[in-house]
């Protein structure tokens, strides 16, 4: 089991023409196709439903990580196991999660970057190409570095989240996607490569 998502019947038949999963956001109440960001695509092998005929399996082939933080499968947080007694702790619930956060973000710098107006930022910086996007890069580094030594904990937020969206348009500029990044970082924390760190 890879994941839980929701589809309508647009989404469905869009699985069905391409080959390829779309779903329903019912919080943004618009289809997403997934990996269109990430380049996480799932392939259908096969769609089958269950008896009362109001859910669907949709068996894939994944190119990546399903989860949006990057693990294989949505489902890695263990709750109980048998023969390990019942005192696993209930992990708390992440409902806004850095990566979750980062890729929202990386698909708004993707759209701005097309279709951004005159007055968007982010069209701006790519108009302005690779000089200008490294240069505010070093700015809100530089400004990233006084925060901290000014022992400013909101000034340090603040300048880092300006950093990080720098970084992230950079990102884009080289097409380079944050799950690309986690992978890296995930390959670096594991037993083979735990001397990275």
């Amino acid at each position: 089991v890879l994941m839980l998502a929701y589809m309508n019947g647009e989404s469905l038949a869009k699985t069905v023409e391409t080959g390829y999963t779309w779903f329903w956001s019912r919080s943004r109440q618009e289809l997403w196709n997934k990996g269109a960001t990430s380049g996480h695509m799932q392939k259908v092998a096969s769609i089958t439903y269950d008896c009362d005929g109001d859910a669907l399996l949709v068996k894939v082939d994944q190119t990546g990580a399903a989860c949006h933080t990057g693990h294989r499968s949505c489902f890695f947080n263990p709750l109980w196991n048998e023969g390990e007694g019942k005192n696993l702790p209930v992990p708390e619930p992440d409902n806004e999660s850095i990566y979750g956060v980062l890729a929202e973000l990386y698909r708004v710098i993707l759209y701005k970057r097309e279709h951004g107006g005159e007055k968007s930022y982010t069209k701006y910086l790519f108009m302005k190409g690779q000089d200008k996007i490294l240069k505010k890069v070093g700015e809100e580094s530089a400004e990233t570095i006084i925060a901290s030594k000014n022992n400013s904990r909101q000034e340090v937020i603040y300048e880092m989240s300006d950093l990080w969206y720098h970084c992230m348009v950079l990102l884009a500029y080289h097409g380079i996607t944050p799950a690309e990044l986690l992978h890296e970082l995930s390959g670096r924390r594991s037993k083979e490569n735990n001397s990275k760190y």
